[in-house]
This record gives C-alpha cells, sequence and structure tokens, in this order.
C-alpha cells in the first residue's frame, strides 16, 4: 500500500475543527503516548480534540491522561455531532477498535497512522511505516510537519510511546532516527527519569507475585529455544490482580538465556485466549499471529482464538513456535 505525504495528513488535520483519536484496545505505551501527544498538540492548535476509548487504561499509563480520553459507553455518533477528522494511531484495522468503528466511520475524512507490518489501512489518508521502531516515532514527524511546538508534556508522551516500544531501546527495531528523535525530545524539555520511573518502577506487589507465579510455571520447548507460560483467569482471583497486570510478562520469558521465542497465552473473561509472541533474533511470530487472524511485526506479535482450549492452545502454539525455528 502506498503511504500518503504526511505533509497531505498535516493539513488535513490543519483544516480541521474535530478531531477524534483511536488507540487499539488493551493500550500499550506506544498507543497511549501517541494518542495523547497528537490530542495535546492538535487542543493548542485550538482543535475540539478527544481520545476515544473503550476499555481501562492501565494503571502505569494513566500518568499520560490529562482529561483528553472519553469512554465509547458515554457517547454515540449522534451525539458528539459533526467529525471532521477520524484518525486511528498504532493500529490499522477496524478489529483493533471494535466497539468504537462506527465512531470512526462517523469522521467526514478518516486518517490511519501505524507501524506494523501486518496493517493494511483503513483511512482515506493511510501512513503505515513498518520501519519505524513506533508510532510515537511518526507522530513526531507529523507534529513537525504541522509546526507544532513540542512542549514538554508532548515530549515526554512521544518518549513513554517510543521507550516500550523499543524495549528501553534494546530491541532490533531502534534505529538512528529513534536516538534522533529523542534527542530532540530532550531539547523539548523530556524528564526521561520522570517518565521511566512511572512506566518502570511503580509495580504492586500483587503484581509481582502474579510475575513469579507465571514465571515459576513458564515451560521450555524446542530445545530450549522456545518458551510458554499461560495466565489463567483463577491465578488472577488468587493474586488480587488483573490481566493488565501481565505486563511485560513475555519480555520477561523473551530474556532467558538460549531463548529465541517466547509465547504468553492469556484466558479472557469470556473463555478465549490472547496470545503474544515475541522473538529475539530468529523467529517470524508476525507470520504465526497472520496464520490465526492476528498480526504485529516479525519480532512482536499476537492473535485471539476463540472456542478453543488453553490446553489446545498450548498445543497449537508449541507446535507453530517449534516449525518456526
Amino acid at each position: 500500500m502506498r503511504n500518503d505525504p504526511l505533509a497531505n495528513i498535516a493539513q488535513e488535520l490543519q483544516e480541521a475543527d474535530s478531531v477524534l483519536i483511536f488507540p487499539h484496545i488493551l493500550m500499550d505505551g506506544d498507543a497511549m503516548g501517541s494518542a495523547a501527544a497528537l490530542c495535546k498538540a492538535l487542543r493548542g492548535m485550538g482543535k475540539d480534540a478527544y481520545i476515544v476509548i473503550e476499555d481501562k487504561i492501565p494503571d502505569y499509563l494513566m500518568f499520560l491522561d490529562r482529561g483528553y480520553t472519553v469512554d465509547i459507553e458515554h457517547i454515540g455518533a449522534a451525539d458528539i455531532g459533526d467529525i471532521d477528522v477520524s484518525i486511528c494511531v498504532d493500529c490499522g484495522e477496524k478489529t483493533r477498535f471494535p466497539k468504537r468503528a462506527e465512531l470512526f466511520y462517523h469522521g467526514e475524512t478518516k486518517i490511519c497512522i501505524d507501524h506494523h507490518v501486518s496493517s493494511v489501512g483503513i483511512g482515506d489518508y493511510n501512513y503505515i511505516d513498518p520501519e519505524a521502531a513506533a508510532t510515537g516515532e511518526i507522530i513526531f514527524d507529523l507534529l513537525v510537519e504541522l509546526g507544532v511546538d513540542i512542549d514538554q508534556e508532548m515530549a515526554e508522551s512521544l518518549f513513554a510511546a517510543i521507550t516500550t516500544d523499543t524495549g528501553n531501546f534494546q530491541y532490533s527495531n531502534t534505529t538512528a532516527h529513534t536516538h534522533e528523535i529523542v534527542i530532540a525530545l530532550y531539547d523539548c524539555g523530556l524528564n526521561s527519569n520522570k517518565v521511566s520511573v512511572a512506566l518502570y518502577e511503580n509495580e504492586s506487589f500483587a503484581k509481582m507475585q502474579l510475575h513469579s507465579k507465571l514465571i515459576e510455571s513458564a515451560q521450555m520447548f524446542a530445545d530450549g529455544e522456545g518458551v510458554l507460560a499461560v495466565c489463567t483467569q483463577k491465578m488472577l482471583k488468587e493474586t488480587g490482580t488483573l490481566m493488565e497486570d501481565t505486563e511485560g510478562v513475555v519480555s520477561s520469558l523473551r530474556s532467558i538465556h538460549g531463548v529465541q521465542v517466547a509465547a504468553f497465552i492469556k484466558e479472557q473473561p469470556d473463555g478465549s485466549v490472547k496470545v503474544s509472541l515475541r522473538s529475539k533474533e530468529r523467529g517470524d511470530v508476525a507470520a504465526i499471529s497472520q496464520r490465526h487472524g492476528g498480526g504485529g511485526h516479525v519480532r512482536a506479535a499476537g492473535f485471539n482464538l476463540e472456542g478453543v482450549s488453553l490446553e489446545e492452545t498450548v498445543a497449537l502454539v508449541i507446535d507453530e513456535v517449534t516449525a518456526c525455528l
């Protein structure tokens, strides 16, 4: 798919009076950070801008929401009036914001900004760059195109987006451009320590107990090159935690010596399962995910399954990962 120039997207935003921003469900740092920076910038330009959500913002990301979000349960397409621009960030399929899809298409102009290789683009204007380490990088370039004076708050939102999607600049998606952007963010007043403390050093004891339980129950396979852990609803009840508290588990699994692919299976309240996959140096986990209706990057991807037991999912994932290795 050919990308539209960022200059054209910037022009659409400059001419808009009202803009709704749609991050994906189960928001991560890139989705929330990108959306927050863009929303603050648009409001500074005099736009009526909001981030529309349909699920709870994870606790560790709450510091990024400074009155920008509105829950879809509190509004409807008929209530919100005319929408000049709807823009989805860090996602490129309506399945990534199912309860908000109708509202997204209510926008006169639809824009899609993402960096996932599996995204197809659903906007009138699309900018999908799989080479970008994070959608936050694209949003930074867009704000420059808009002529926005990036302030400390925007800088810290963009830093949160980039640091989380690059594994604190450790993942292979980190590029020279990534670091160039962060240098520019420091010039805009970035306090990286404040953001890092909020993101990485603000864990509850219950969450740490859950992580310990998950790591302890993990199983190795594929001659030690694969590792898999499962989080059940029972585990969450036993530790008094929420599924959002599993954030970071799959990365910890991948960090194990000798492991090339880590898999993390999460049992959802409705009985469906969510599979997260991460690879280190070998293993195309995006290809695995796409075969099962999901997507993502070569090194980070995932998919959902319905009507399949946990035991069947474990067997499926082990077979898929072993084959890809």
